[in-house]
């Protein structure tokens, strides 16, 4: 039968997920906050509405008789919404809320792996106390990361030794007004994330991608959503070699194993140190910036994968073009301290060439679509190597203009990722 599939949210990531269910045998209905204009072009109906209110969402997807659902964003799974749609026999590709705490709450997170046996996992420590996660600071022999225990967007970790000193990083907890903190040492080496399409009990990974996290050139500045990411045409990063990503991957098998019942995508970020791969967190959905690196590559039927995890069915494995991908984000100038919004986006997806564009966060008017305060668009390029992927997506941003936006242009340039390599060869000793 022809499914019906609603995908929950209208950022980035939710646009690359409709894309790669545009040319499946599906209607596509999508609910989000913000209406998004790529969503809205390739779906047959588009519902802007609290996407963390579980009710609202069951409500559009018994309206559309839907099927199927896909749930982008990691706020409504923290609401519930998974689980409504659940209980309405509307099977969500997403983790139900207890399940997504993996995400959701960074104690929980540590203490699921301490508890289980995870491989990867760093010191740590949980306080609700800010002076006794102080004193902990002062007592600890190393650099620590600061970590509210809930939701931040990406943007409430506070790294010393990196970020800020050990004073700014007590002034930050004592300022804060977080009800939870965990504090855990500070890895060192290089950042990469593998995300996984899980559901009973298989676990279907995809190529590694890294992710730019700080907000301007060469690593500087504060945390963002994401600045962009890159992946290479095969599973593994420059930086590291094929046993450094089957290590990933038996850390996410471990953890799906420990999660019983868990579906939808489980996505690992970790660290290649000098003394193997360590988790710096997981995620219960879709990276964004890193799903427009794999699904534009994924040659397997997103639909297919949506459809035998409802069934029950095994999980089909997963083909992916041998070719690399370079994603950049436009952000509002000021980004993301300061952003100014209301500047004129230049690029639709008819000029984006040979590049991808994925819209984000944008304002559709009468007369064309401007920029909001959050991340706007992305751009990805697909090809052979990074070095060619980097380039068709600087050529797509420069022939479309970037006034009153920002692009971080050193993601994917060779001597970025050289540095990686360089950096990693350093920690092993080579």
């Amino acid at each position: 039968m022809t499914e019906t599939v609603l995908l929950v949210g209208g950022g980035g990531r939710e646009h690359a997920v409709a894309r790669a269910l545009a040319d499946s045998d599906c209607s596509l209905y999508a609910a989000a906050g913000n209406r998004n204009p790529g969503i809205a072009s390739l779906a047959d109906g588009f519902e802007t509405l609290d996407t963390t209110n579980p009710t609202a969402v069951r409500t559009y997807a018994e309206e559309t008789d839907a099927t199927l659902a896909v749930v982008g964003p990691e706020s409504p799974l923290e609401a519930g919404v998974a689980d409504a749609l659940d209980d309405a026999g509307v099977y969500a590709f997403g983790p139900q809320q207890n399940e997504a705490r993996i995400e959701t709450d960074k104690g929980f997170q540590r203490r699921f792996m301490e508890r289980n046996d995870i491989p990867g996992l760093p010191d740590f420590e949980e306080f609700t106390d800010s002076e006794a996660a102080c004193a902990f600071i002062d007592e600890y022999d190393g650099d620590l990361v600061v970590k509210p225990a809930g939701l931040t967007g990406g943007k409430g970790v506070r790294v010393i030794g990196d970020q800020v000193t050990a004073a700014e990083a007590k002034e930050y907890i004592r300022e804060s007004d977080h009800d939870r903190l965990v504090l855990e040492e500070r890895l060192v080496g290089e950042e990469f994330t593998v995300q996984a399409l899980v559901a009973n009990g298989d676990v279907r990974v995809t190529p590694a991608v890294q992710d730019h996290k700080r907000a301007y050139e060469g690593d500087e500045g504060p945390n963002t959503g994401g600045m962009g990411s890159y992946s290479d045409a095969t599973l593994e990063l420059p930086f590291m070699d094929r046993a450094d990503y089957l290590e990933a991957v038996d850390i996410l098998e471990a953890t799906v194993d420990a999660l019983e019942g868990y579906k939808g995508v489980l996505y690992g970020q970790f660290m290649l140190t000098a003394e193997g791969v360590k988790v710096v967190e997981f995620n219960a959905r879709f990276g964004d910036p890193e799903a427009m690196n794999t699904l534009p590559v994924m040659e397997t039927d997103l639909l297919d994968v949506l459809v035998a995890a409802r069934d029950g069915e095994a999980l089909p494995q997963l083909q992916f073009q041998s070719a690399a991908t370079v994603c950049k984000y436009a952000v509002p100038d000021g980004y993301p301290a300061d952003p100014e919004a209301g500047a004129k986006v230049q690029i639709d997806p008819e000029s984006a060439g040979a590049a991808t564009l994925f819209y984000a966060s944008v304002d559709e008017r009468d007369d064309g679509i401007y920029t909001t305060t959050s991340r706007s668009f992305a751009v990805v390029g697909v090809a052979d190597s990074i070095t060619d992927a980097e380039a068709i997506t600087t050529e797509a941003l420069e022939r479309a203009g970037t006034d009153g936006l920002r692009v971080r242009w050193d993601i994917g340039k060779a001597d970025l990722v050289q540095s990686r390599i360089d950096h990693m060869a350093e920690l092993r000793g080579e």
